[in-house]
């Protein structure tokens, strides 16, 4: 190669290359594996527990391949499976939330600081408007006026106060906080989004077949299916795997709670030593925000009467035995959803591989119905390959000329090629769907292609007629003149025999013609009933002799020579005229006298029949010949 063909083979490698890649990033596999690595790494990165919506979305994709009555009810199933195992997945976070409150940066403390205080300032606007209302309702009419501009001052205050509370909630979410709220998000977009794929029927995925049919269409068929099985054994795989890891993560999270369980005896001990006496000093020493503990103890008192001051100073600091046993009380909830969890993602397991089996089932009827297809195209060309074995000896039985051997040899090779290349394509290609309209295409398409045997067998239907032709009958056909010897359906074959006015004997050259001649040309029949036909007689008279003399003999000599064809052929042209203007039809030899050098030309014109012609031209020769040695 030279080093352009070299560098443009470089180039058409680099980008082959380069699409190839493309192909294998943007294949679904990898994206999936890419989806669950991102989802392995997330908690290291946040503190959002992980939500894996990829199943639910495998199962949503994987039902729209469902095509047949088996697949539907098990596809049906795996995607009402994995929606509930979603739903417990979001409330297993928010148990994780609850069990394991998440530490917020320094700008999500003030975040939330701020959103405290905006909540307590809409409280309070919320319970003067309220009080405000209830004093415009029993005020007199005078403070009526009074009132109601202090209510709606105090309504616009409310309004600003729930804006603020509003603002810092968003700032709160932008900042990492808040991530039960964030969770809860979450599962609404899924629930709304669930809801309207239920009042939209969804659309089963367009098929890439087409509208292919036999072994072609079978092979894609059988290539989607290997497809399908492909994306079930990787769902099943995935169901499976992570079925092992939440039971992985089942047995951490069980001996977590095994631990805490261990440690409310020790710290409810110890609550009952610190009883009088410890509240304030212990809330002042352990909460680590003085500001949000002193709400909490007060609110534990008042919830609790019946709890100590020690326990009350407990809830302040970290770890305490409220704090324990709420914890303890959301890791034994998400305890049970784990188990839910892994049990669900074992029957998704199970529905994949039920679903993967009738997928298998179908994988093999399409692989049978390729192998027979197959088995039809060789078996075709086999029988191509033997039929002309068997054509050479059936055709050696026959007696027939060799020429009509050879060309039954090429007719019958040729059809049974034909036969056997459409059979093959309708086993490859298969039957056309709109059979009607392909019909009326191809059949276009032949009038098209076949015209000209079309005209020609309208033709033979002319030549058969009254005014055509027979076999014997001497004719001329686009400027070529013979015997008729072959009048076929689509071509006529003459016997060439040379100009009328020459000897008139045969080439011995076959002419074939097709028969269109007879409706879009025209031709010449030059035998009625007897074959009439007009010759010349030409004789050279010498100066020295009486020309007059001469001619009168000749023709005397030609009439009788002539009679009985001048009468039958007159006779014949009258009848074939029809009786219109008969009467101007003559046979009678005509004669002309013309000068010609060395002497005078006589030529005699006369009607013979076109079998006789050459032997009546000897004899009239020959008499002429005797005329003018006696006259000398």
């Amino acid at each position: 190669m030279s080093g352009l063909q070299k560098a443009a083979a470089a180039v058409l490698v680099a980008l082959l290359a380069a699409v190839g890649y493309g192909l294998w990033t943007t294949s679904p596999t990898v994206s999936s594996v890419r989806a669950q690595r991102a989802a392995a790494k997330a908690p290291a990165a946040s503190a959002m527990p992980v939500i894996d919506q990829n199943t639910y979305l495998t199962a949503k994709r994987l039902a729209r391949l469902a095509t047949t009555a088996e697949e539907q009810p098990l596809a049906q199933a795996a995607v009402q499976l994995t929606d509930h195992e979603l739903d417990l997945a979001f409330s297993a976070a928010i148990r994780h939330i609850e069990a394991h409150p998440p530490v917020l940066g320094p700008e999500a403390v003030q975040i939330q600081e701020r959103l405290l205080s905006a909540q307590k300032e809409q409280e309070r606007d919320a319970q003067e408007v309220k009080r405000l209302a209830a004093a415009l309702a029993q005020a007199a009419d005078a403070d009526k006026a009074a009132i109601q501009d202090r209510l709606d001052l105090a309504q616009s205050q409310l309004e600003l106060a729930q804006d603020e509370v509003q603002e810092a909630d968003n700032d709160l979410l932008q900042a990492g906080g808040n991530v039960h709220q964030r969770i809860q998000m979450m599962q609404q977009e899924h629930d709304a989004t669930e809801r309207n794929a239920a009042a939209t029927p969804v659309a089963a995925a367009p098929s890439r077949l087409g509208s292919l049919r036999g072994l072609v269409g079978q092979v894609r068929s059988w290539y989607a299916v290997r497809e399908k099985r492909q994306a079930l054994a990787d769902a099943q795989q995935h169901a499976a795997d992570s079925a092992r890891e939440l039971a992985a993560e089942r047995t951490q999270i069980a001996a977590e709670l095994a631990a805490s369980k261990q440690t409310v005896p020790e710290l409810a001990g110890r609550a009952a030593r610190r009883a009088p006496g410890a509240g304030s000093a212990a809330v002042t020493a352990a909460a680590p925000n003085p500001a949000s503990a002193a709400p909490a103890a007060k609110a534990a008192a008042g919830a609790a009467p019946g709890v100590t001051a020690g326990a009350v100073a407990l809830t302040g600091g970290a770890p305490t035995l409220l704090n324990i046993t709420r914890q303890i009380a959301a890791e034994q909830h998400r305890l049970t959803l784990r188990d839910q969890r892994i049990s669900a993602r074992r029957r998704l397991a199970d529905i994949y591989g039920r679903w993967d089996a009738i997928v298998a089932g179908q994988e093999r009827v399409i692989l049978h119905a390729c192998l027979i297809s197959v088995a039809i195209v060789l078996a075709a060309i086999l029988l191509l390959l033997f039929a002309e074995g068997w054509l050479e000896r059936l055709l050696e039985r026959a007696r027939v000329d060799r020429r009509q051997l050879a060309t039954l040899r090429n007719v019958a090779g040729v059809a049974l090629q034909i036969v056997g290349v459409v059979v093959i394509l309708l086993v490859v290609v298969g039957v056309p769907g709109q059979l009607g309209t392909m019909l009326g295409l191809a059949g276009a398409g032949l009038t098209v292609a076949l015209k000209d045997f079309i005209v020609a067998f309208i033709g033979w239907f002319v030549l058969m007629g009254r005014n055509g032709m027979r076999i014997g009958d001497w004719v001329e056909i686009n400027g070529v003149s013979g015997e008729v010897v072959e009048l076929g359906m689509f071509r006529t074959v003459l016997l060439e025999t040379g100009n009328w006015t020459d000897a008139g004997r045969p080439t011995g050259r076959r002419v074939t013609f097709a028969n269109s001649f007879a409706t879009a040309g025209h031709y010449f029949n030059f035998s009625t009933s007897g074959q009439w036909l007009w010759d010349e007689l030409s004789v050279m008279v010498p100066y020295d002799r009486d020309p007059h003399a001469v001619a009168d003999a000749i023709q005397k000599e030609v009439t009788a020579a002539t009679a009985p064809s001048t009468a039958q052929a007159e006779q014949e042209w009258r009848r074939a005229a029809r009786g219109q203007g008969g009467a101007a039809f003559s046979a009678q030899p005509g004669i002309a006298v013309r000068p010609a050098t060395g002497g005078v030309e006589i030529a005699v014109r006369y009607v013979t029949r076109a079998s006789e012609r050459l032997a009546l031209r000897a004899r009239l020769y020959q008499a002429a010949v005797q005329l003018l040695s006696q006259r000398a």
